[in-house]
This record gives C-alpha cells, sequence and structure tokens, in this order.
C-alpha cells in the first residue's frame, strides 16, 4: 500500500491549554486506500500497509486509548500476527513513535523514524520517496498551515519522488486524517478527514478536495457568525 506518513504536533489552543494533534495520510496505486491504511485518534495515529492487516490499525489505536505505548502496542500486535514478515506498520502516539518493515516486503521497501513522524513504504521506485515525505514534512513542521494541507504537501513530495513504482496501475486514491486531544470536537474542521477513492491523480485531487472543504467550513464559519451577530 504505497507510502504513508504519521504525525505528533504539540500545540497550545485558543484558551492556553496544551494539546496535541496527531495526522496520518496516505497516497496508492489502488483505490480505497482510505478504508484500509489510516487510523488516528486523540490519542494517536497508526497507519498499516503492505499486505494490510486492517486490525492492525483498528486494535493499534484502541490500545492507545487503553493506555498502552505505541511502541508496546504495535509489537505485540505485530508478535500476534502469522502475516509479520509481509507487513508494514508505523505510528505515533503523544510520547514514542514506531515503524516495522518486514523483510517479505516488496522492494523498494523501508522506513524513517524522526523525532516527531513516521514514513513508511513498499512498492516504491526508490529510497528518496520516504526519505522526500520526511523532508519536506521536517521544512514545515509545527508551521502556521493546517497539518492536513502540510501532511498533503508531504505526499507530494514522496510522489514527485517517483511515488509507487506499478505505473500499470492507474486507478490510484490517496487519503488524510487528523485528530487532536482537545475536548471539545464539534468544531473540528471538515478539512481533518478526506479521502480520495479512485482517480488517476491522487494527490491533485486530495489537495482539491482539501481547499474545497476547507473553503466550505470558513463559510459555513462566517455564515453562523453574522447570524449570531445579527440575533
Amino acid at each position: 500500500m504505497t507510502f504513508s506518513i504519521c504525525v505528533r504536533e504539540r500545540y497550545t489552543d485558543d484558551d492556553g491549554g496544551d494539546q496535541v494533534r496527531f495526522g496520518v495520510a496516505v497516497t496508492t496505486r489502488l483505490p480505497g486506500v482510505g478504508t484500509l491504511c489510516p487510523f488516528a485518534s486523540s490519542d494517536g495515529a497508526v497507519a498499516t500497509q503492505s499486505l494490510v492487516n486492517v486490525d492492525l490499525g483498528r486494535k493499534g489505536i484502541e490500545y492507545l486509548g487503553d493506555g498502552v505505548a505505541v511502541d508496546d502496542a504495535l509489537e505485540a500486535l505485530l508478535n500476534a500476527d502469522d502475516g509479520k514478515r509481509k507487513r508494514q506498520l508505523h505510528g505515533v502516539d503523544a510520547d514514542g513513535t514506531f515503524a516495522f518493515s518486514g523483510e517479505e516486503c516488496n522492494d523498494w521497501y523501508g522506513h524513517v523514524v524522526g523525532e516527531n513522524y513516521t514514513v513508511a513504504g513498499n512498492l516504491l521506485t526508490g529510497e528518496s520517496v520516504i526519505d522526500d515525505t520526511a523532508a519536506a514534512y521536517e521544512s514545515d513542521a509545527h508551521g502556521e498551515a493546517p497539518l492536513a494541507e502540510r501532511l498533503i504537501d508531504a505526499l507530494a513530495a514522496g510522489h514527485e519522488a517517483g511515488g509507487d513504482r506499478r505505473e500499470d496501475l492507474t486507478v490510484q486514491s490517496a487519503a488524510l486524517l487528523v485528530c487532536t486531544t482537545a475536548d471539545d470536537e464539534t468544531d473540528a474542521p471538515y478539512y481533518n478527514d478526506l479521502r480520495v477513492d479512485a482517480t488517476e491523480t491522487p494527490i491533485a485531487d486530495l489537495r482539491e478536495t482539501y481547499e474545497t472543504a476547507k473553503r466550505g467550513y470558513e463559510t459555513v464559519l462566517e455564515k453562523y457568525a453574522d447570524e449570531s451577530d445579527a440575533e
């Protein structure tokens, strides 16, 4: 399932409280990657790929919610998985990072672990895909732009470096998911959970979807702010 990035960022909310945001983004030369690979909650972010075992993502997030550290949680799940050698699994929680690439993943495959992020990929044109994805995120980590936007930028860099090597597969997909520890999720931006399920231009379409969703979100905020002022 091509390449993905998981991110942790600490920030201060509008009330001066300390919060953490978690993000995950992925793209592949298959449809519907958003249903299989990316998982996130207010406790962390996880990506499961290569020969996908969706339970690794679902249970990984559940374990993080139970207070298990990300390395302990994901390692335990892999150790109980008979297909471990064909899996890629990586993620972050509030304090740690974890990345695993089984020795039977398809070349080129590998991963990189940064201070606050992980990147992994398989069936790639080369190592530069994950290196460039990581470098693009690092260049603007904790930047002013929303994390969702910066995750798309990171995917775009990996895509430009070659991305998935299966050029005969033209139907592609991409997805992103961002969650936060902030208590009030009712005002979570619409653009924090987006998918492009079947397209030949996944990164461009994910970016267009993000920009449209962000514009719609801002329009809604403006509309109801105006109505509240009128009342």
